[in-house]
């Protein structure tokens, strides 16, 4: 590996930043995390050898300070929800567009030698035939997907205007532990088979998606802190695997044990992509990355995760 970095994570007590913060831990990185547990949790990060700090990234004193002496930040936080970016854009601009700028800014003030931060495949390039790539043009159709571009936009930028080594990161659609206050399908598929209540599907099932695991996930954003690439890269961590709704629901109930669990249809939502798996191709060349997690195993690894730290605190029995 390269010589271990001071690395702060915003986010890092969320659900991909308490599998990246192990990881990084586990390499000998010197692990600082800001995060103002909205959505993370200090309780993911229980004996991980790493600093917590409670604070906003558009706090700029604390922001300031999370900084001091680091080498590098892993850019997590963010609001990550389609559906609530288009209930509310603003917020979503806030924390996603104008706190991104916030980090690249005072990472550069800082003397920060690198940037790796976390965007989006899927919302951030919009309808598209699949598979995407890095040369797929971005077309938005949330404010969240446009929020992702922007980052990236500003990131580039600063890498041209500043030297500053910034390398943004498209996640498929990332699932696995600690991921219980995320709101994805497939969360809510586990969480309605576990409560006895049909498994809802908005539009008509053939709506896809790549489902990557967190550990690979993890794996390509320290890759992506280790490897020399080139300021202002963009790259996708994907499973290149297509996966529709449907496929989906019938994944998650053979995970469960309940192959006939109900479904319901609903009408499909605004600001959601029809299709969407991508190639990871340029980041296997760039990085060396390569999913490990086939979607089978993640997904029944997913569901006994639940079982036995999420559902083993809940009441309600699966019927």
């Amino acid at each position: 590996m390269t010589d271990p970095k001071r690395v702060l994570v915003t986010g890092g007590a969320g659900f991909v930043g308490a599998t990246l913060v192990r990881q990084l831990a586990d390499r000998g990185h010197s692990v600082r995390v800001l995060d103002n547990y909205t959505t993370g949790d200090p309780a993911h990060l229980a004996g991980v050898d790493a600093e917590l700090v409670e604070g906003d990234i558009r706090d700029g004193a604390a922001l300031g300070d999370a900084l001091d002496g680091m080498q590098a930040v892993i850019h997590l936080a963010a609001a990550g929800s389609v559906i609530k970016s288009i209930e509310d854009p603003a917020t979503n601009f806030d924390v996603n567009v104008l706190g991104t700028f916030r980090v690249l800014d005072a990472a550069r003030r800082a003397g920060v030698e690198r940037i790796v931060q976390a965007s989006t495949g899927g919302a951030l390039i919009g309808d598209a035939t699949p598979p995407v790539d890095e040369g797929s043009l971005p077309k938005p159709i949330s404010p969240y997907g446009a929020s992702k571009l922007a980052g990236e936009g500003y990131a580039y930028a600063f890498s041209q205007c500043y030297g500053l080594r910034t390398v943004a990161l498209r996640f498929g659609n990332v699932y696995g532990p600690w991921s219980a206050r995320k709101q994805g399908a497939m969360n809510m598929f586990f969480q309605a088979i576990h409560r006895g209540e049909p498994m809802v599907i908005y539009g008509d099932g053939t709506s896809s998606r790549d489902y990557t695991h967190v550990d690979d996930i993890a794996a390509g954003l320290r890759l992506a802190l280790e490897r020399d690439v080139p300021g202002g890269t963009v790259l996708h961590i994907a499973s290149g695997v297509e996966t529709t709704v449907a496929e989906l629901a019938d994944l998650c109930r053979a995970a469960a044990g309940a192959p006939d669990h109900p479904v319901e249809y609903r009408p499909g939502r605004t600001g959601e992509v029809d299709r969407n798996f991508a190639s990871y191709d340029l980041a296997r060349e760039l990085l060396g990355y390569a999913p490990t997690i086939k979607r089978e195993d993640g997904i029944r690894s997913t569901w006994q995760w639940y079982t036995e730290s999420v559902f083993s605190a809940d009441p309600v029995s699966a019927r």
